[in-house]
């Protein structure tokens, strides 16, 4: 199984899907793995501004506490509401359903740190 091909991925293993002037951020199916039983999420609330490099909300499972980074500047405009009332969401469908926030930007250039599918799943494999 290979990660989507139209999203970025993160040494931190979240994926960002970049349509015009929002992004929408999630955590890759290797993290959800990692992680096992995703038990809680909370994320930053619709309005918060974020910076680059800010953590912009946390994943619980019975394993650990995960922050989520976001490499883009802009406002949160969008929480999965379905990811937080379920977040075992994040375990069966990372790349559909299980979407943690959407972020306007002013600007959507990816950073040259993230990576592209390909090469995510070079890196990480899942097994």
């Amino acid at each position: 199984m290979s990660s989507p091909s139209d999203r970025l991925y993160s040494e931190s293993h979240e994926w960002y899907q970049v349509e015009g002037d929002t992004i929408t951020i999630g955590i890759t199916q290797y993290a959800a793995n990692e992680l096992t039983d995703i038990t809680y999420v909370e994320m930053q609330p619709s309005g918060t501004s974020i910076n680059s490099g800010d953590s912009i909300g946390e994943v619980e499972s019975v394993k650990t506490t995960s922050d989520v980074f976001c490499p883009f500047s802009g406002d949160v405009a969008d929480v999965n509401a379905a990811a937080a009332d379920d977040p075992s969401l994040l375990n069966s469908d990372p790349y559909g359903q299980g979407w943690l926030v959407k972020l306007k930007v002013g600007d959507a250039s990816p950073p040259e740190t993230l990576m592209d599918q390909a090469t995510y799943d070079e890196r990480y494999p899942l097994t």
